[in-house]
This record gives C-alpha cells, sequence and structure tokens, in this order.
C-alpha cells in the first residue's frame, strides 16, 4: 500500500503533516512530470488555503508545517531561522561516524537550474551552515560493498541550526559519511546494495521532530513522526530503534 501523507495536528492557524517519501511540498519547474503534490493534497483536506513554511526535499520524508494565513506563516518562518525552534532529522550513512559533533561548514548554493549552472562555482556566495549529529546506533555487515571485507554503517540523529538546501546531506558528504540512497551526494555502490539486499531505495533522512511555539496561542508544540515504509523495515532488519 502506498504511503499517504497524514495530518499530524491541525487548529485554525497551522496544519502540521507527515510527508511521504517521493511526494513533493508543491508544485516546481525542476520536477515537471511529477503528480503528488502534499500542498494541495493538504488543501484539499483541510479545505482552505495553505502557506508554505519550510520545505522538504522530495526524497526526504517526515514532519512539516503550513500556515492557514500568510501572517501566521510568516510568523513561524521567522521562528524557524531561529534557536526557538528544534528541527531533529534521522539518516543512515556510510562508515561509523563520530559520536557527536558540529559541522560548521558554510556553503553555496544549489544551482537547480541551467542559468545559474552556468556560473562557476566559485562566484556563488558560500552561506553559514552549521549541522549537529549524533550516532544513535551502528552495524556491521559481512558483505564487500566497497573495497573492504565488511561494511559499516551509522543510523544518526541530526539536528539543523540553519535551513540550507540539501544541507545535511552536502555536510555529511564534507566529512565523509554520505547519506545511503543518494544519487546526488551519495556513492551509488552502496545506494545499489541497499535497494537490493534489502529492498530499500529511498534517501535514507527523516524529519523525526519539529518544536517550536504556537504563533497565536505561545504554547509549545512537538511535533514527531516516526519513520515508515522502507526505512523502518530496515531500522528492524538492523535491530536499530529510536531512543524513547
Amino acid at each position: 500500500m502506498a504511503d499517504l501523507p497524514e495530518i499530524l495536528f491541525e487548529d485554525a492557524y497551522l496544519v502540521a503533516a507527515y510527508k511521504p517519501e517521493g511526494w513533493l511540498v508543491h508544485r516546481s519547474a525542476i520536477d515537471r512530470h511529477e503528480t503528488r503534490f502534499l500542498l494541495q493534497y493538504l488543501r484539499d483536506r483541510v479545505g482552505c488555503h495553505l502557506y508554505p513554511i519550510h520545505r522538504l526535499d522530495k526524497p526526504t520524508s517526515g514532519v512539516i508545517v503550513f500556515g492557514k494565513s500568510g501572517e501566521v506563516a510568516a510568523q513561524v518562518q521567522a521562528q524557524m531561522e531561529s534557536d526557538a525552534s528544534v528541527k531533529k532529522y534521522i539518516a543512515v550513512c556510510r562508515g561509523y561516524c563520530p559520536e557527536e559533533g558540529v559541522i560548521d561548514y558554510p556553503l553555496p548554493p544549489v544551482a537547480d537550474f541551467k542559468h545559474q549552472r552556468k556560473r562557476p562555482k566559485a562566484d556563488l556566495p558560500r552561506q553559514p551552515a552549521i549541522t549537529l549529529f549524533h550516532r544513535l546506533d551502528t552495524i556491521e555487515i559481512p558483505y564487500a560493498v566497497d573495497r573492504y571485507p565488511s561494511s559499516r554503517y551509522s543510523l544518526v540523529e541530526i539536528q539543523l541550526k540553519t535551513g540550507r538546501r540539501h544541507q545535511i546531506r552536502r555536510h555529511f558528504k564534507h566529512i565523509h559519511h554520505p547519506l545511503i540512497g543518494c544519487p546526488k551526494y551519495g556513492k551509488s555502490v552502496h545506494n545499489r546494495f541497499f535497494a537490493e539486499h534489502y529492498g530499500c531505495s529511498r534517501l535514507l533522512l527523516h524529519a523525526l521532530q519539529l518544536q517550536l511555539n504556537h504563533p497565536v496561542t505561545g504554547e509549545r508544540l512537538n511535533l514527531v513522526a516516526a519513520p515508515r515504509g522502507e526505512f523502518l523495515s530496515l531500522m528492524q532488519a538492523f535491530g536499530w530503534q529510536l531512543p524513547a
């Protein structure tokens, strides 16, 4: 059965939802052939216009929130760009990454369109980008996926302090622990192995938790969506569990 979006929280001001892997948040010229749009799906469910506040990449699943007015969306967006919110992800990366760390590595904007790609990378200004991470679990499996006789992988909890495009994927490539299932910043030999041996062909990156203050009531919202589908099946196969 196909994974479908689910409303996690709704009131007169906000809608929070679980976004499945493979869905676009909204229509985009970058992916003209996609037919699944979370914004349209939720708008039809709740019966009112919704305003995007932040985004999740198409291959990323997890928690996302929308405003029911432009004013509310702007207030939450400002909060998302400050320390008032907490944005936590989980991911699977190659190798045993450090137990914990801070990746403070400025990133140039991602060039999606042809006119952007024509500019030399040196001309693109780098933006501050900070990622915190904590290793949750590891596994070593007896397969020579790459150049070693066995292969190691880590389950990692990640907290974003900034929100640059593809930040987590680019940062983990930078520290030589690329995410599994990422065709752009990962390694194809590991991606193929997970698809063939574990039936897991998706990007193993999931927006697990979003904490923020309600823009009207001031209530602290704790929005959580556990991984589902292929990601959950892989964690079960590896004996991995999220902390309580």
